[in-house]
């Protein structure tokens, strides 16, 4: 059964007690005041999450699992917590501009495979598989075409880019596919993706240097969501993604074949970076050189804290040597 929650309000003063009731060091208390008001308390926690104590025990489903305290490890700082949270910061700025490069190739992709079928075939149900185009949802009835195309009608409609006003300005009505999709955001982009005809999506994928049909809107569907997370300036670096790209099997990539294998590296954002640097590599090799370039640098910022290690991102030991990245 849930538990009730008791815990009352707690200002900044009487957060910064908490901390250092359950060991945290904060340094200087004004300077840690100001601290907890920039970033919040509960953004933090994610980061000083680490430092606390451990032991082991089982989980409610009676499993064995490392238990957290509420008490922190002797030595622990908030100016370390802060550390790792600037880390993060800026990790989310280099993804969101490697996703952005990969959004924007999709979308002329996309635009160029289903625009000689019309201006209007993204949305005519007959260009896409049966199963997203015309069978209902069996948990809310809704067939997610429809529910597409609901949303593709609020973003038209509440785009004020210069192009969707000159358009309904002169030619009204639902805007065509090649301007339409200028005003997608990358969930739609994949959702559509992964609703496209087999042949359709093949295609693509061949575009993209995927030989395996499936893959591809796995992989949008994986980098959306670290897109997302990224965009609303939540934890990244040690996340375990809850949309899990679909694994390369062995042999089918030779830049990917260290990922096929690597349960952990997969369960974690390695493998989102790794799908995100192939991408890249066939869209613009110059850009993926940059941002492997620019990712490893980061990498070597890693904020040095007792028991917390960058291996934990699923980053495998030397991927900065491996041919996928250089």
């Amino acid at each position: 059964m849930p538990l009730p929650y008791t815990k009352s309000f707690l200002d900044i003063s009487g957060q910064a007690a908490l901390l250092q009731g359950r060991g945290l060091d904060l340094g200087d208390p004004a300077a840690a005041e100001r601290l907890l008001a920039q970033y919040g308390y509960y953004r933090l926690s994610g980061y000083w999450h680490p430092l606390r104590k451990t032991t082991l025990g089982f989980d409610r489903a009676g499993k064995p699992a490392v238990i957290y305290s509420d008490e922190f490890v002797a030595g622990a700082t908030l100016n370390q917590a802060i550390g790792l949270a600037e880390f993060d910061r800026r990790l989310r700025a280099l993804f969101l501009e490697a996703v952005e490069r990969i959004e924007i190739a999709t979308r002329v992709s996309v635009a160029l495979l289903l625009g000689p079928h019309g201006p209007w075939a993204h949305r005519q149900a007959a260009h896409f598989y049966p199963k997203f185009a015309m069978q209902p949802n069996t948990s809310n009835g809704i067939i997610p075409f429809q529910a597409w195309l609901a949303r593709l009608d609020e973003h038209e409609q509440r785009s004020k880019e210069q192009f969707t006003t000159h358009y309904r300005d002169k030619y009204g009505g639902p805007l065509p596919l090649w301007i339409s999709i200028e005003v997608w955001d990358f969930g739609m982009l994949s959702k559509l993706v992964g609703g496209m005809t087999v042949a359709d999506q093949q295609q693509l994928a061949s575009h993209f240097g995927i030989s395996r049909r499936p893959l591809l809107p796995s992989w949008l569907r994986a980098i959306n969501h670290i897109r997302n997370v990224a965009a609303h300036h939540s934890r990244l670096w040690n996340r375990s993604p809850a949309d899990q790209p679909i694994p390369p099997k062995p042999g089918e990539f030779a830049l990917l074949e260290h990922l096929a294998g690597d349960v952990f590296a997969h369960s974690r954002l390695y493998a989102v970076a790794a799908i995100i640097q192939y991408l890249l590599r066939t869209i613009d090799p110059n850009a993926a050189l940059e941002w492997a370039n620019r990712l490893k640098a980061h990498f070597a910022t890693f904020p040095v804290i007792p028991g917390v290690v960058v291996g934990n991102s699923g980053f495998p030991v030397r991927w900065e040597t491996l041919e996928l990245w250089n």
